[in-house]
């Protein structure tokens, strides 16, 4: 075990101070990342869960978000495609939503509806539905919204509401779906048309494509966009996954958050580590001292004290993973939606363990008091 090491160890109390302030920059940073990528996740569930391995948007969209409808010619052309199995087109609507009954408080709100088809395997339907709601839904002038918004719209399972002037039930509930500006409002294909919501015949909303072979998803996405003329533009869901995240974090504001966030954390971690690390360092002076009366070189004390910040980096990036995990299944027991990309998680935990060797860098000017003439005193 190296001496760096060992000292970060035995004298663990005169390092906490920088680990908690090391900990709390990552989770302050993968806290609030974690909650917008959550809100993408919600907003676009019900794609993310389909059965499909292909989408296809208008060919000017950047991402799922405020993607406009297509002419419904298109979708017999992703047919031609050998490898394509099955095509369906998303439709969405919105609407006025009442609670009826007696209610302690009368709720009239907007709603957004997202339809899905009923029958099995449906690529519209998620995978997560489970057989009663699948049955739910098939009947007409059903809904389903997630449980989170229950309250919100002050309604129970099995209750009666008005949606733009037609009389619903609220037949299911759903996990995982939690509004994020309007409540989402879970209904068929059918029900969509009977609530006069449904696109026009000659629009088809974005498409979910099934292939043969998933494994070729790259592939057949290329061979479509190849052919596709300007009329359209073929996605992995990985890849559109990453281009709604990266639509969502250009919006101004949310920037902004995250921009000062990032900066936050970094000053903090940086000033407290640093400070932390130059404490620690000037109640081992002696120490150093005694190495250098040994004939240990400067540069040597150096490398110990860069060590030793690298093993502080290592332990708050430990803590950092630890609270995360901790706050992700708060989350999820409150149905707060939460994502962490893997490309960020790598990038916070390189980042906690430079912000520890920087300050490390800052310290090691304390070295220079470590004489070994003090010693005589």
């Amino acid at each position: 075990m190296s001496l760096a090491l060992s000292t970060v160890l035995y004298e663990w109390r005169r390092y906490l101070a920088a680990v908690v302030a090391l900990a709390a920059s990552g989770v302050m940073v993968l806290g609030l990342t974690g909650l917008f990528v959550g809100i993408v996740q919600s907003v676009t569930a019900t794609i993310d869960r389909s059965p499909a391995d292909l989408m296809v948007l208008p060919a000017k969209a950047t991402s799922l978000l405020g993607s406009n409808g297509m002419p419904r010619r298109i979708l017999p052309l992703i047919y031609m495609n050998p490898e394509v199995i099955d095509v369906a087109d998303m439709d969405d609507g919105g609407g006025m939503f009442s609670n009826l009954g007696s209610h302690t408080h009368k709720v009239r709100t907007y709603v957004q509806i997202t339809a899905v088809d009923t029958a099995p395997g449906s690529l519209t339907l998620p995978r997560d539905f489970d057989e009663n709601v699948r049955l739910a839904l098939s009947q007409p002038y059903a809904i389903a919204v997630d449980k989170t918004s229950l309250g919100q719209l002050g309604v129970k399972l099995g209750d009666h509401a008005a949606l733009n002037g037609h009389e619903v039930i609220i037949a299911a509930t759903v996990t995982g779906y939690p509004s994020v500006n309007n409540v989402q409002v879970i209904a068929s294909r059918a029900t969509l048309r009977l609530l006069k919501e449904a696109m026009p015949d000659n629009r088809v909303g974005p498409m979910l494509v099934k292939i043969r072979n998933p494994a070729r998803a790259q592939e057949v996405r290329d061979q479509l966009n190849a052919v596709a003329g300007g009329q359209y533009r073929a996605w992995t869901k990985p890849e559109l996954a990453e281009a709604n995240r990266d639509d969502l974090m250009k919006q101004q504001i949310i920037g902004i958050v995250l921009g000062f966030a990032m900066l936050m954390g970094a000053l903090v971690g940086i000033v407290i580590t640093w400070q932390t690390l130059r404490a620690a360092i000037l109640a081992n002076v002696k120490e150093f001292a005694s190495l250098r009366a040994l004939g240990v070189s400067m540069n040597a004390l150096r490398a110990v004290v860069m060590e030793l910040s690298f093993w502080v980096g290592v332990a708050g990036l430990i803590a950092t993973g630890v609270l995360i995990i901790g706050l992700s299944a708060v989350a999820h027991a409150g149905n707060v939606p939460m994502g962490f990309p893997i490309g960020f998680l790598v990038f916070v935990g390189i980042a906690l363990v430079a912000i520890a060797v920087v300050s490390g860098m800052f310290s090691l000017g304390v070295l220079k008091k470590s004489q070994p003439a003090d010693l005589l005193r």
